[in-house]
C-alpha cells in the first residue's frame, strides 16, 4: 500500500513538473516571437549623409524605426538627381532630398507624382565663411569680392543668390562667383588661399574655424527664412498602397525630432556619433549646436504651405521654375500631423 501511494505521489510530481516545463517553454516561445518579430524593410535613399539631418540619425541610433516595426535600408544617393531616379524606378521606397526635385518632375509631366509627406529641415544648412572674424558683417561687404560658391542651378547656390538679391546685390555683376570647384573641395581651396569668402556646409565650416583658416560670419539658413530644404517623399501610388508603413516611418522620425527638441547639442552629438565616426565629438557638438541655434529643425514634420511658397520663390528667383505648382498637388501632411498627436 505504501509503495502504491509512493508511486502515485511520484506520478503527481512528474505531471506537475511536465506542466511547469511546458508552460515555461510556451512563455519562452512567446518571448522569442516578440523579440524576433519580423521587421518590414524600407529602402531609404538620402541625398547626402550629413549632420544636417541629425533627427533622422537619432531615430536610427535610438531604435525608433525598429520600435515601429521597420528596418531601414539606408543608401547615400549622393545627389537629388540620383535619389529621384531611385524613387521613380522603384529602387527606393522613400527618397530624402530637396523638395524642389518633386516640383521639377511634376512640371516635366513625366508621369507619377512624387509626394512630400514629411519635412525634416526648415533652414538652409550652409554658412558664409570669411578669412577673419567680422562681428559687423553686412552683405554689402561682398561687393567686389571673390566668393567660392555652389553649382549653378543647385539649391545651395539659388538660396545664396536669393539672399544677395534680397540685399540689393546683383549676383552677376557685384561680385565674382567661383563655381568651377567640386562640391566638398571648396574648403580645401579656401584654406589654400583662394577666394575672399566661401559658402560652406558642415563639417567644412567648423573645420576651417578649428584650423584657424576661416570664420563663419553669416548663416544662409537664417537669412533665407524657412525654406523646406529637405523632405521625405515617395510615389503617390506607394503612399496609397503602403499608408501604414509611411505612418510608422513618420512616427519614428517624429520621435527623433522630439529627442532633438528636448536634448542638448552635446547629448544629440553623442547619440549620432556612430554615424559620423570620422568627426571628433567636440566638432560634432559644435556643428549640432550651430544647426540647433539657427532653428534648422522644427518640433514637427508638417510641411507648411508658406514654406512651399517660399521654396518656389527661391526657384523662380534662380530661373529654375517654369511653372508654379499648387501646394496640395505635391504635399501630404496627413502622416506628419498624426505623428504629432501620438
Amino acid at each position: 500500500m505504501k509503495k502504491e501511494r509512493k508511486n502515485r505521489s511520484l506520478k503527481r510530481v512528474a505531471a506537475a513538473f511536465l506542466v511547469l516545463s511546458l508552460t515555461m517553454m510556451q512563455l519562452a516561445g512567446c518571448g522569442k516571437s516578440d523579440a524576433d518579430k519580423e521587421l518590414v524593410n524600407v529602402k531609404l535613399n538620402e541625398v547626402a549623409h550629413s549632420i544636417f539631418y541629425a533627427p533622422q540619425y537619432v531615430a536610427i541610433e535610438n531604435g525608433y524605426f525598429e520600435e515601429e516595426g521597420i528596418k531601414i535600408d539606408l543608401v547615400n544617393g549622393a545627389g537629388a538627381d540620383n535619389v529621384m531616379t531611385a524613387v521613380l524606378s522603384g529602387e527606393a521606397d522613400i527618397g530624402f532630398m530637396g523638395s524642389e526635385a518633386s516640383i521639377y518632375v511634376y512640371n516635366e509631366g513625366s508621369g507619377e507624382k512624387i509626394v512630400n509627406f514629411a519635412q525634416l529641415t526648415q533652414r538652409a544648412g550652409n554658412f558664409l565663411v570669411a578669412r577673419e572674424k567680422d562681428d559687423e558683417f553686412t552683405w554689402e561687404k561682398l561687393k567686389g569680392k571673390n566668393v567660392l560658391a555652389g553649382r549653378k542651378g543647385g539649391m545651395p547656390q539659388m538660396v545664396f543668390e536669393y539672399i544677395l538679391k534680397k540685399n540689393n546685390i546683383d549676383p552677376g555683376k557685384d561680385l565674382t562667383m567661383v563655381q568651377n570647384i567640386d562640391f566638398g573641395l571648396t574648403a580645401e581651396a579656401f584654406a589654400s588661399g583662394q577666394g575672399d569668402y566661401s559658402v560652406e556646409f558642415e563639417p567644412f565650416a567648423a573645420s576651417l574655424e578649428k584650423e584657424g583658416k576661416g570664420t563663419v560670419v553669416a548663416s544662409l539658413g537664417v537669412e533665407s527664412g524657412n525654406v523646406p530644404y529637405t523632405a521625405y517623399s515617395a510615389k503617390e501610388s506607394y503612399i496609397a498602397e503602403h499608408g501604414e508603413i509611411i505612418q510608422k516611418f513618420t512616427n519614428a522620425l517624429q520621435k527623433g525630432m522630439d529627442f532633438v527638441s528636448s536634448h542638448s547639442p552635446a547629448e544629440i552629438a553623442k547619440v549620432i556619433q556612430p554615424q559620423f565616426a570620422e568627426t571628433e565629438l567636440d566638432v560634432l557638438t559644435t556643428i549640432v549646436e550651430r544647426y540647433h541655434k539657427q532653428g534648422t529643425w522644427n518640433d514637427n514634420l508638417v510641411f507648411e504651405e508658406a514654406s512651399f511658397k517660399l521654396l518656389q520663390d527661391v526657384l523662380e528667383s534662380g530661373g529654375e521654375l517654369t511653372k508654379r505648382v499648387p501646394y496640395e498637388e505635391l504635399v501630404n501632411t496627413e502622416f506628419a500631423k498624426k505623428a504629432c498627436e501620438k
